[in-house]
């Protein structure tokens, strides 16, 4: 990057340029705090304070001077961005900046690494390493060259792949420590990237394992036999003992290694060239080994009896007899055979019946070798090593074949399992990518340095493959161990100058292999838990003063000891295959999902990929898990599909940008567009529902247990939008609704309520729920029912605005074709905690689509309402036949498959009581009370001396009012005043209706309340000279509409009283408001009385269309 830039002054006034440029560093540094938020004290804020900053004040920046706060000038940016930890957006999230101490500001050193040391070597000495030693010509002798050259092309494909789609990630930004945990986390989520960063911890801790297991076979094998603490007195124990060897020289191995790196990391770092350096030694002593055969093959003999293999270590000649003089002796191998060492002793079968030949184990490139061994050999555990073409007699009798001196398999053999195998030794790709922070130009050399190791590494392996298969004897190539060369590593009998090169040369390759995991695992479960995206982790994420992770250490060795108790390498080499295939998945996978997505951000510099190559590659890597061993690919899922789980449920909510976030936005996209083609089927229908919460003074949910019982109806199924209102404009609440909006989410987030939350900001409260109603939700993912609770204070005329607004609610969902659902005495709705025992009690008076029998059945499905059970009642009239009713409404239920009572309710046709009349009465009166509340200041005073006089009361009383009425005057001019104001800045809602609410400073001396408390005490004086005939004139007068409405109310109110009072919920029908806005105060008194003495009542308003069906 260039570091040189031109500044070009703007000249305005005397301003000395020199003075400016050499306080400007000082002043970069002082203008943001540590969290990035510009000082008060920053140039580019005008500060009367200070002298040294004020020549900004109405100079060259004046226009931007009040966006200086949140916006900094170009030069303070450009100056940050010397050093990309410090940038202020995009790596808050990313950096050690969103921990708790905030980011350090630290001078960092320019990393000065390049392409060569910096990725190339580090992906080669990670590559290349035990398999390639100690299993790579035992491979090649078992699948034959074909199969094997198959194994590595396919192995070596899948990173090659990998490497395409980790270039083009690794390139779209700053990748910092955490290698493939960070790129995936950062494109998929924190939920993939912690599960597939603890399955890449563990893949690397397990490769830790295998090389310290590898270590230790080739100390006690190859280098000193005789240091083993377990020995076998019979051949068929020699593995249970071997095994039990490696256990412990193992622990002892990982115990001196953890050490080391405890106590210094650096000295690991230090020795790395040094490790390298013996396994390129090692490579180039093969390859020269190779073109010595050409010239002189090497010296290993080996033995065969008949066409069987060997093991050569406990005898120096392949003879059965030899000749010394004349005499005639055996040798060491007959005594192997026979129970004797005399010429007539009893021998072994099969040793008797065939003759003893020596080939030779490397006969060299040019011995045209290579056609016996293309093809494969398996077999199961026991299967005897045989040379095709060599003459034998079989023995009848093979039980003795385990206790004798013949090479076999310790394993039983197929291509599955060499798969598994070979995969680790193409693993450690990542390393680049790891220490893209120490590079000097990190976007251009991973994708060299890695793809060019790579390509070196599958060069090398493929070339092995061909040049073992056409140098050495096949026999040799099955012998995993060397038992028939005397027990010499099979590779280094094709080294020169000599088989110790091979062997110095691996053990050093895998103790450095083993260092580097111990070293790079912890460190990696060290991001993880600083992440805090695992929260039972975050102990890990802490170590030493020096930032070395202690505790990650001490995991990654105990879980390094679970690999070495295994104790065989070709037992562990399939479980880190595992993992590691597992994490190259998803890097395909993240390159693939954002190559598709085009999000902006993707960008990378690293041209040469393709979507179809990650996919690809992700198909390769999930082939490969089911090759090699379709139940550890299961157990590997499992394994990660709960960590994906936890992490979802109860690790921290991270917003990184991740690409399953656009893919989601996506997916979502198109059902949307999908959804809005037609509307749902009725088997589909289910209440998405509108919840219309009211808020307190302090801005808190006033009705929480409405959240509640949305949860137990909706049970997190469809949709669910929590709306509110605060009336206000926007510019001045918005604050106030951003707070609002918390609190509603908090409520729901304890209310276990999932949905979507709304707060608007509205002129008032009518219009608010008006604009929610018509505009809520998206396309085809809208509302279709609204869930709101009764108004309580409808009847105090001081909140006459609730019950005009709750009126007009059910007018507009009614013509938006929108069910409603009305909650009285919401308050006294169960908790989620709760679980009731008894009854769901539902009233059908009317059809209006079959809401109210789907409504029962939802609640059932909530543990609160599963003990419950649904009756169903409804009503016959006077020529109904009640019986066939029943019998109908059973076989009705019996066919939409709900369980409920059935009972039909008989109610006849009776006189209208004086009950009846009284309480119309008393609603037409206090309708005319709350007319006169809204008529100017005459005829409000004539309209309360007309209720006076029918009130019957005494003339001192009406003189006394009167001078009550007198004495507001003042007051109710003012109200006018402000009455005309409010009249001016009502909205087009409130404009439609008849009159406006009464404004809050007008005092009424008669109120309603004084109005029936004196209407009742008259009446209860007068109850013993009073009867019926005397109510007739004012029964008369009554509007008879009303009459026959409330003798409906009241009727229905006793049936339901009778058969439901101690029903745990009642859902009723809830008749509509009148089209006559003028009678909208009768309406509210209608359902009051309707619903009269029930605890738990839900009024369910059905949108006309058919919600449930009979039909499959």
């Amino acid at each position: 990057m260039p570091t040189n830039f031109t500044v070009v002054p703007v000249e305005d006034g005397e301003v000395d340029l020199r003075e400016e440029d050499e306080e400007a560093p000082h002043r970069s540094q002082e203008a943001f705090s540590e969290d990035g938020i510009p000082r008060e004290s920053s140039p580019f804020i005008s500060n009367a304070d200070t002298e040294q900053d004020s020549y900004y004040d109405g100079k060259n920046m004046a226009l931007f001077e009040e966006e200086m706060d949140s916006n900094p000038m170009v030069s303070s940016l450009l100056n940050k961005l010397a050093n990309y930890t410090n940038l202020t957006q995009g790596v808050v999230e990313h950096e050690e900046a969103e921990n708790e101490e905030g980011a350090k500001r630290k001078t960092v050193k320019n990393p000065q690494m390049g392409t060569f040391i910096g990725v190339y070597l580090p992906c080669m000495q990670n590559i290349l390493g035990v398999i390639l030693f100690l299993r790579l010509t035992w491979i090649v002798g078992t699948a034959g060259v074909l199969e094997t050259f198959a194994i590595v092309f396919m192995c070596c494909s899948c990173t090659m792949l990998t490497a395409i789609s980790m270039s083009a990630i690794a390139t779209n930004g700053v990748v910092p420590a955490g290698g493939s945990y960070y790129m995936i986390s950062r494109s998929l989520g924190p939920e993939f990237g912690g599960a597939v960063g603890l399955c890449f911890y563990l893949g690397t801790t397990f490769a830790g394992s295998m090389y310290i297991l590898g270590t230790i076979e080739i100390f006690l094998t190859y280098i000193v036999p005789n240091a083993a603490i377990f020995a076998a007195e019979k051949k068929e124990d020699a593995a249970e003992a071997m095994l039990n060897n490696m256990r412990i020289y193992g622990t002892c191995c990982l115990l001196f290694m953890a050490l080391v790196v405890f106590v210094g990391v650096k000295y690991v770092n230090k020795l790395a060239l040094v490790f390298l350096s013996c396994v390129v030694l090692s490579i180039l002593a093969t390859y020269a080994g190779v073109i010595k055969t050409v010239i002189e093959p090497p010296d290993f003999p080996v033995c065969l009896l008949g066409n069987r293999s060997l093991e050569n270590h406990d005898f120096d000649k392949c003879l059965k007899t030899e000749v010394f003089g004349n005499a005639t002796v055996s040798t060491e191998l007959w005594k192997l055979f026979c129970d004797s060492p005399f010429l007539n002793a009893s021998c072994d079968e099969y040793f008797a019946s065939n003759n003893v030949s020596e080939i030779q184990g490397i006969p060299g490139l040019l011995s045209g070798v290579i056609s016996d061994n293309l093809w494969s050999n398996y077999g199961p555990t026991g299967m005897l090593v045989e040379k095709k073409g060599q003459p034998s007699l079989p023995a009848q009798d093979a039980s003795r074949d385990g206790y004798l001196p013949y090479v076999f398999n310790d394993i039983a053999t197929s291509f599955m399992l060499l798969v598994g195998i070979y995969f680790p030794s193409v693993t450690g790709i990542m390393a680049g990518s790891n220490r893209s922070g120490d590079l000097r130009d990190a976007q251009r050399s991973i994708p060299t340095g890695t793809i060019l190791a790579i390509a070196t590494t599958s060069f090398i392996y493929m070339s092995c493959v061909v040049l073992f298969g056409a140098c050495i004897e096949g026999v040799v190539l099955r012998d995993k161990f060397g038992d028939s060369v005397k027990r010499n590593l099979v590779i280094g009998t094709l080294a020169w100058p000599s088989p110790w090169v091979i062997v110095i040369g691996s053990f050093f390759s895998c103790c450095g292999a083993g260092l580097q995991s111990l070293t790079g695992a912890p460190r990696l479960l060290q991001a993880i838990a600083r992440d805090g995206i695992v929260p039972f982790l975050q102990v890990f994420g802490h170590g030493k003063a020096n930032g070395e992770p202690t505790w990650a250490l001490l995991l990654t060795a105990g879980i390094c000891e679970i690999g070495i108790l295994i104790a065989s390498l070709d037992a562990v080499a399939p479980i880190l295959s595992m993992f590691f295939l597992m994490c190259y998945l998803f890097v395909n996978l993240a390159c693939a999902v954002q190559t598709l997505l085009r999000t902006p951000n993707w960008r990378p510099r690293f041209k040469f990929y393709h979507w179809t190559l990650s996919f690809l590659g992700m198909s390769l890597c999930l082939s490969l898990m089911f090759i090699s061993s379709w139940y550890y690919a299961l157990v590997a899922m499992l394994i990660a599909g709960c960590i994906y789980k936890y992490i979802e449920y109860r690790g921290a909510e991270k917003e990184w940008g991740d690409g399953i976030r656009g893919l989601s936005l996506n997916a979502a996209r198109y059902a949307l567009i999908r959804l809005e083609e037609a509307p749902p089927h009725t088997k589909n229908w289910r209440p998405q529902l509108l919840v219309l919460l009211n808020l307190d003074a302090e801005l808190g949910v006033k009705h929480r247990r409405l959240l509640s019982f949305t949860t137990q109806l909706k049970a997190g199924k469809g949709l669910t939008i929590i709306g509110s209102v605060l009336e206000g404009t926007y510019m001045s609440k918005a604050a106030e609704a951003k707070r609002s909006e918390q609190n509603v989410k908090s409520a729901m987030l304890a209310e276990k309520t999932k949905g979507f939350c709304h707060v608007v900001a509205s002129s008032n409260l009518r219009d608010g729920f008006s604009h929610l109603i018509q505009t809520a939700g998206l396309g085809g993912m809208k509302h279709n029912s609204v869930l709101m609770a009764w108004p309580t204070s409808w009847k105090h005329t001081q909140d006459s605005v609730s019950r005009r607004n709750f009126i007009e609610t059910v007018r507009e969902t009614t013509a938006a074709h929108q069910a409603l659902l009305v909650a009285k005495n919401v308050d006294g709705f169960p908790g989620n905690q709760e679980r009731l025992e008894g009854t769901i009690d539902v009233w059908w008076i009317v059809h209006d689509g079959g809401l109210l029998m789907l409504l029962p059945f939802l609640l059932r499905q909530h543990k609160v309402w599963r003990k419950c059970k649904m009756r169903l009642f409804t009503v016959a009239q006077l020529d109904d036949n009640s019986i066939q009713m029943k019998k109908d409404l059973q076989m009705f239920l019996y066919q939409l498959r709900l369980d409920a009572e059935v009972e039909v309710v008989e109610m006849h046709e009776r006189d209208i009581s004086a009950f009846t009349y009284e309480k119309t009465l008393v609603m037409e009166q206090r309708s005319q009370m709350l007319k006169q509340m809204q008529l100017s200041r005459t005829e409000r005073e004539r309209e309360i001396q007309s209720i006076a006089d029918e009130s019957r009361s005494s003339i001192k009383r009406k003189n006394r009012l009167g001078n009550e009425l007198q004495l507001p005057l003042d007051h109710t001019r003012q109200g006018e005043a402000q009455l005309i104001h409010d009249r001016n800045t009502k909205s087009h809602a409130t404009l439609n209706d008849k009159a406006g609410p009464v404004p809050d400073r007008v005092h009424m001396t008669w109120t309603k309340e004084k109005l029936i408390g004196e209407r009742n005490r008259q009446r209860e004086a007068n109850v013993g000279v009073r009867d019926l005939f005397n109510m007739k004139p004012e029964w008369e007068s009554l509007n008879q509409s009303n009459v026959r409405r409330m003798h409906t109310a009241v009727e229905l109110n006793k049936a339901i009283g009778s058969k439901s009072r101690g029903a745990q919920l009642v859902l009723l029908n809830m008749p509509g408001p009148p089209k006559n806005k003028g009678g909208d105060e009768n309406y509210m008194e209608f359902l009051e009385v309707l619903m009269e003495g029930l605890p738990r009542v839900l009024l369910v308003r059905g949108s006309g269309r058919e919600v449930i069906t009979i039909y499959s």
